[in-house]
């Protein structure tokens, strides 16, 4: 096998300077970029504690643990469209993640870094090139007192199911933000968040990075849980984005969203619903009105799971103002969770054409034993309003989804999962431009495994 070798300036979106890298095929992915990123972060840990904490008697003990993943995905599609781009079918593919989590702890102190390499093997017309280079994760995490601490620098956020704020993590390059996050945690567990964006170049594939898709300009987010003694817990989520409208004024624009989920659980049984309310303004200087609502029950046995629930997604009917929008958007959260494997809709509004969506959804989880479970989830679709006024297309019936997927762990850490997906679409799914020809079967499937060996866990006490 040849070795190419490239000089790259520096790690993507990330201000470090690497002056070099060797490119020698999966030898990279997997070899070369551990033991670099070792180096690097282990190091960069010894620095912060020798002279940050040298005069703090720490008499708990103090750890630094180190774990990869390698988690290579090939993936094949047919007849459906992720992007308006999108022309190439059938199409076969294959990413890879190359991801080091290094984090170390002490008494007031946390550091994690999750340095990763994205690979892509048979897209553009290319057998194999480096999607990006880039941190998922980077931050400090000091403790000012039991029960408050403060995060700061790149991370991720999930709160509660994942649908309005996400790490991501079936994209390789998963979702993070950048700025701080304060922690506190009592009698109730809260944060507050304040995130921004910046230029972060081209110099990489934007869909393989895990910030360069964001458009705020800031971001604040509180979020708050607290569980009462009934069977009762409550969830909030309040969001204010301002954006930059890049006109000859230079005003900013802002969208606000709120609302959170109200929980029961007895048993079995249990049952949720989420809400929110989206006001403002979009880029078009539109003022928003819009909602979102997904009900839920599920109930469970020994081995297996039946979850009934529905998804609402306000859109804008006919006769809505020329300057008011109705169309609700999910923020940074994952669709594929509760809208299909197939991720027909992504992009909000502009999947939907500003008309909503209705996703009733069903899914079936069975537990077979350790090491073997299976999945099947089967979701209708419909627009919340007519997408076109012919008597041939009247209605709001988009289509049918299943989505199959078998998951398997034969040893710890080792994760293998096959899934495949169809969708029966509608002809009005064709209005949509998701699927070219609505008398064939779009078809996805994939087989993933996942390798997150620990290398190394240290632990010492002064």
């Amino acid at each position: 096998m040849q070795t190419q070798s490239s000089t790259i300036p520096g790690i993507h979106e990330g201000h470090f300077t690497l002056m070099k890298l060797t490119i020698s095929g999966s030898l990279f992915s997997a070899r070369a970029f551990a033991v670099r990123s070792v180096l690097l972060v282990s190091g960069f840990c010894c620095f912060i504690h020798i002279h940050s904490f040298s005069q703090a008697i720490d008499s708990v003990k103090r750890e630094l643990i180190i774990d990869f993943e390698a988690r290579p995905r090939a993936e094949y599609r047919d007849n459906f469209k992720l992007t308006a781009a999108d022309s190439i079918m059938p199409e076969l593919f294959a990413t890879q993640r190359n991801r080091l989590n290094i984090t170390y702890l002490s008494r007031n102190f946390k550091f994690h870094a999750s340095p990763q390499e994205i690979h892509v093997w048979g897209k553009s017309d290319r057998f194999s090139r480096v999607g990006s280079i880039n941190a998922f994760e980077l931050y400090i995490e000091p403790s000012f007192t039991n029960h408050f601490s403060a995060r700061i620098g790149r991370q991720a956020l999930s709160l509660d199911n994942g649908r309005i704020y996400s790490a991501a993590p079936w994209g390789q390059q998963g979702r993070s933000h950048e700025g701080v996050r304060f922690f506190y945690n009592k009698k109730v567990t809260t944060d507050l968040t304040i995130a921004f964006t910046r230029n972060y170049g081209n110099a990489f594939n934007a869909a393989y990075s895990p910030v360069a898709a964001h458009q705020y300009k800031l971001l604040f987010v509180h979020h708050l849980k607290y569980t009462f003694k009934n069977h009762l817990a409550i969830t909030t989520i309040n969001t204010l984005e301002v954006f930059d409208k890049n006109d000859k004024n230079r005003h900013d624009y802002h969208r606000i969203t709120n609302g959170g989920r109200l929980e029961y659980s007895h048993g079995w049984i249990y049952g949720t619903v989420n809400a929110y309310y989206q006001y403002g303004r979009n880029a078009s200087a539109k003022t928003i009105r819009a909602y979102y609502i997904q009900p839920e029950i599920s109930a469970t046995t020994n081995k297996a799971t039946l979850r009934l629930g529905a998804e609402i997604m306000s859109g804008d009917r006919k006769t809505v103002p020329a300057n008011v929008t109705n169309s609700f958007v999910p923020l940074y959260g994952v669709a594929w969770k509760f809208m299909g494997n197939m991720n027909l809709f992504t992009r909000f509004p502009a999947d939907l054409n500003d008309r909503g969506l209705v996703n009733p959804y069903l899914f079936f989880l069975y537990q077979v034993n350790k090491k073997l479970a299976l999945r099947s989830d089967f979701h209708l679709f419909y627009a919340q309003h007519q997408l076109s006024e012919s008597k041939e297309l009247a209605g709001t019936y988009l289509g049918f989804e299943n989505d199959i997927s078998i998951n398997y762990k034969p040893v710890k850490r080792l994760e293998i999962i096959f899934g495949v997906s169809s969708t029966f679409a509608g002809e009005r799914m064709e209005l949509l431009k998701k699927v070219p020809d609505s008398d064939k079967v779009p078809v996805w499937s994939y087989l993933m495994v996942s390798y997150t060996p620990r290398l190394l866990h240290l632990t010492a006490r002064r």
